[in-house]
C-alpha cells in the first residue's frame, strides 16, 4: 500500500497541472494531507462515494497519463544512473561530485 501511495504521489506531482481544481483538489487532500474521504465529503458537500470514485478515476487517469509519457519512469532511471554516478567517483573529484549533485537538484 506505501509503495502504491508513493507512486500515486510522485505521478500527481509529475502531472497535476493536467488535472481539473476538482481532481487536483481531492488528489491533494486524500494523498498528500492525508484526509479520509469523510472529511474530504465533509468539506466538498459530496457523498464519500463521490469522493471515492473521483480519486479512482484520477488514479487511472495519472496512470494513463505515465502509460504515455513516461516522466515517472525517466525520473526513476536518472535517480538510479545519478546513484551509481556517484558511487564510482573517487573520493577526491570534488568537481565531478559538485556537478552530480547539481543533477540531483534539477529533479
Amino acid at each position: 500500500m506505501l509503495e502504491k501511495t508513493t507512486r500515486i504521489n510522485y505521478l500527481f506531482d509529475f502531472y497535476q497541472s493536467l488535472l481539473t481544481p476538482k481532481q487536483r483538489d481531492y488528489m491533494e487532500m486524500y494523498f498528500v494531507e492525508d484526509y479520509s474521504l469523510g472529511e474530504i465529503s465533509d468539506l466538498s458537500l459530496v457523498s464519500r462515494q463521490a469522493v471515492y470514485d473521483n480519486i479512482r478515476r484520477t488514479e487511472k487517469m495519472l496512470e494513463s497519463y505515465e502509460e504515455k509519457l513516461h516522466l515517472y519512469e525517466k525520473f526513476i532511471q536518472r535517480a538510479t544512473l545519478i546513484e551509481k554516478m556517484e558511487q564510482s567517483v573517487p573520493e577526491n573529484e570534488n568537481n565531478l561530485l559538485n556537478m552530480i549533485n547539481q543533477l540531483k537538484e534539477l529533479d
